[in-house]
């Protein structure tokens, strides 16, 4: 005996309808998830290729520097080319953390060995063997490297005002824990290496991967103080063209 089907047609036909419309909206709803596959970021202030390293000398946090210049090593006009990267680096004190910024104290006829004292003046710094112009002396009352009192001091040979500026602003970043940075690409620091005398680089201001780690030397110093740095020898092989050394050195206490 045969069984009949007791829906109508048209009820078959709403309810196929209805399940297709259903399906379709789950898939819409529901997306397959594929992977993904995330490049690997890359940090744009590394270290050697952008950004010096730190772990030098640095002025306290916080710190009022007075800075002197000696009257009888530079020209009048050439006293604000000096004072300018002072005010380049107090721009950044807030956003580097270090807190610390330069005053003017006028000019003075002898090196200054006050408390969170700065002298610029010239010397017979220069050597041929490493095209080093410029120095920066420090000394630390604790012997460690908490700066009490310092000394930049630029080669008479550098005479152009933007060399001259450029030297400032760089010796300053010594002031604040950073090194060198001879193999960072150009103009990514002031602490490039330079490769010129007596010529500009154009880096008149310490850059962002300055600034960054400026913050991380000082973030350092809350949990960590390092001992006096050390003077840095730089050598030099035969048939390969020497680099510039300015490694901050100690100066004895008067």
């Amino acid at each position: 005996m045969k069984t009949r089907s007791l829906q109508p047609p048209a009820l078959k036909t709403d309810l196929t309808v209805l399940c297709v419309s259903l399906i379709l909206l789950a898939a819409v709803c529901n997306p397959p998830v594929f992977s993904q596959t995330r490049e690997p970021t890359v940090s744009p202030c590394k270290v050697g290729v952008r950004a010096p390293a730190f772990g030098f000398w640095t002025w306290a946090a916080n710190s009022q520097v007075k800075v002197f210049i000696l009257a009888a090593h530079f020209k009048t006009e050439e006293i604000p080319v000096l004072l300018a990267p002072l005010e380049s680096w107090n721009a950044v004190a807030e956003a580097s953390s270090s807190g610390v910024k330069f005053t003017y104290a006028g000019s003075v006829s002898e090196p200054q060995y006050c408390e969170n004292c700065l002298t610029i003046m010239r010397g017979k710094v220069y050597e041929k063997k490493t095209r080093h112009a410029t120095k920066l002396q420090a000394y630390s009352v604790h012997a460690d490297q908490i700066i009490s009192y310092a000394e930049v001091v630029i080669d008479p040979i550098i005479t152009n005002p933007e060399a001259l500026k450029n030297a400032v602003v760089h010796e300053l970043g010594h002031n604040f824990g950073l090194l060198d940075c001879f193999s960072c690409k150009d103009r990514s620091t002031v602490m490039n290496q330079f490769k010129v005398i007596n010529f500009s680089n154009g880096m008149e201001a310490p850059t962002a991967c300055d600034i960054s780690q400026v913050k991380a030397a000082y973030e350092e110093l809350k949990t960590h103080v390092r001992p006096s740095p050390m003077v840095a020898k730089v050598m030099v092989d035969e048939g390969e063209e020497p680099v510039d050394d300015d490694t901050p050195t100690v100066i004895p206490l008067p």
